[in-house]
């Protein structure tokens, strides 16, 4: 039997962080309904005893169930059948197996039937899920939506939707149009209020809709008439028992096959309003496209432990010249590479759900009661981390599970071009991961700002003044030096961005990723004194560190404010 939470040490080492206890304490209201719920837990440890079972069962049926239906679902894949989605076999029986362990509505609170578990859980599962299959990663961890609603929801609505999603119902956002993808602010679907029917009724089209015939759907539509900005736009939510949309076709995919992506047509659907008119895309998707982010991220940490684990296996098992792969410098290498990639990209994960999972709870103490002035700082201080973070992990997460993917086929060689092998369907699968939910590029614009601002400088700091292992203190040493060079950068960056206006978006994925490579690595440095492998991760990622900000440097070193015209006489030579 696998199970792949109990073989993930890295896992259970971010399952006791430090900051659990305060997590916890915040979620649970100081343990105010261990009277009302027989599962509610009575203390911290009481808690933390009850997220490791759960997440124990969630590996369990990761490694026995999900796992080995991936290839099937792979190859069969999702088909309409009058005008709806039929899933593939093996992705039916995932969704039973999810329902049938309580896996539903990990999050959401007990009066609507959910576990009332930190985010820290549910990103967790989600990781551990896309391990598994990265496509049905997509159908699972959308019930994220859900918390959407309890967020902003009228009690009515939550009353109506949330117990449904904690028993098993499938949801879906439904943002992208065929002139409106990244740019949701050109969303056109129509919203008409009807008063005969007591409702609004939605009318339009939306596109790379991901499980887009789900239960639930959150939908961005145009309740303003005349207007064609994001003034006009509000948050509906669909209940797909109402009827009014078709399932137009299932885009046919390079990956994620499993996961449904539609083109949905709307011919009066009913919808009900969530939370305010005209907030919809201002307010509310932003929120939910900050938690679709941090569950890519968990996808693509996913995909890399699934990829780096396949390389691995394969090169402990392939002998060539008369030993095993793995004992070629060009090979190891590379899997160590691989192994402190995904290390530190998890610890980026995983702080930056913490980041994320105060900041909420604080929002939803503050639907409850007012918050002292010391919550209210605190509250302000993870918002603004998260904020930075999101972004960030978004960014070397997606990026990283396509380099790892690439690297898996790259060890099995020729084997890994072939469909024998899972990492053809990993290299496949990455492939989204730095497209969707806001591509790489649009990362970098959300992320730059928290470098020239001093968010994550202020933020390096205090990882400068913790203590640590003996063992690290020399890269945390270099990586002051390192953190010197890379304001210099900056400083440089915005000196002639004055003059040259366009100048700090031409460098700003080199700054981005320099201060990524810098927290990663100050991340892996904290980690150390819990296990000898964070110590060989922590300077195997200051190499990479190191390797980085001198490329960035030089570059930054010897360009002018004129190198912006290089990048605008492309469009001009053709």
């Amino acid at each position: 039997m696998a199970n792949f939470f109990l073989d993930n040490k890295d896992l259970q080492y971010h399952l006791e962080h430090p900051l659990m206890r305060k997590i916890v304490e915040l979620k649970e209201r100081g343990f105010a309904e261990k009277d009302t719920y027989d599962y509610a837990p009575q203390n911290f440890e009481d808690a933390m005893d009850s997220y490791r079972k759960v997440l124990a069962i969630a590996g369990e049926v990761c490694g026995d169930v999900i796992a080995p239906n991936a290839e099937s679902v792979d190859h069969e894949g999702p088909k309409v059948v009058n005008d709806h989605v039929v899933y593939a076999e093996g992705t039916q029986r995932n969704l039973d197996a999810v329902v049938k362990a309580g896996l539903s509505g990990l999050t959401l609170p007990r009066k609507y039937d959910g576990l009332n578990f930190p985010l820290l859980c549910f990103v967790m599962t989600n990781e551990m899920v896309a391990r598994a299959d990265a496509g049905f990663e997509n159908i699972w961890g959308l019930q994220d939506c859900a918390e959407t609603l309890n967020e902003f929801a009228s009690e009515e609505l939550k009353q109506k939707y949330l117990p449904w999603v904690s028993a098993g119902a499938t949801c879906a956002m439904d943002l992208t149009e065929p002139d409106a993808g990244s740019d949701l602010g050109a969303v056109m679907l129509k919203a008409t209020w009807s008063e005969q029917k007591g409702t609004w009724l939605l009318n339009g089209v939306k596109r790379f809709i991901t499980n887009g015939d789900g239960d639930v759907s959150l939908v961005l539509a145009r309740t303003e008439e005349g207007t064609t900005d994001a003034r006009g736009l509000s948050m509906l939510v669909y209940d797909k028992r109402d009827g009014g949309v078709k399932v137009r076709r299932i885009e046919n995919k390079l990956g994620i096959k499993g996961s449904p992506t539609c083109e949905l047509v709307f011919t009066n659907a009913p919808a009900q309003l969530v939370g305010d008119r005209k907030m919809g895309l201002i307010k509310y998707v932003m929120s939910l496209m900050n938690a679709a982010r941090l569950g890519i991220g968990a996808q693509s940490v996913g995909l890399c432990e699934a990829a780096y684990r396949e390389a691995l296996k394969y090169a402990n098992e392939r002998a060539q010249f008369g030993k095993n792969i793995i004992r070629f410098a060009a090979i190891s290498e590379m899997l160590s590479n691989m192994k402190a990639k995904t290390q530190g990209v998890r610890a980026l994960l995983y702080e930056t759900t913490r980041f994320v999972e105060i900041y909420k709870q604080y929002t939803h103490i503050s639907h409850e009661r007012p918050l002292e002035a010391e919550e209210r700082q605190e509250m302000k201080y993870y918002n603004k981390l998260a904020d930075g973070f999101t972004p960030l992990l978004k960014l070397f997460s997606s990026e990283y599970a396509n380099q790892m993917a690439y690297d898996a086929i790259q060890i099995h060689g020729g084997s890994g071009f072939m469909k024998d092998y899972a990492c053809e369907r990993l290299y496949r699968d990455a492939r989204i991961m730095n497209i969707y939910e806001g591509t790489s590029q649009l990362q970098v614009v959300a992320a730059i700002n928290g470098i020239t601002k001093g968010t994550f400088m202020e933020q390096i700091a205090r990882y400068a003044e913790a203590e640590y292992c003996d063992a690290v203190k020399p890269a945390v040493e270099k990586l002051a030096a390192l953190t010197e060079r890379v304001k210099a950068m900056v400083d440089r960056v915005e000196t002639i961005n004055r003059d040259f206006p366009a100048y700090k978006d031409f460098h700003a994925r080199r700054l981005v990723e320099s201060v990524g490579y810098i927290v990663m690595t100050y991340l892996l440095a904290r980690q150390s004194d819990e296990a000898a492998e964070y110590v060989s991760d922590t300077r195997l990622m200051l190499k990479m560190t190191e390797a980085y900000i001198a490329a960035a440097e030089t570059y930054i070193a010897n360009s002018e404010g004129s190198d912006v015209a290089l990048i605008n006489e492309v469009g001009e030579q053709y």
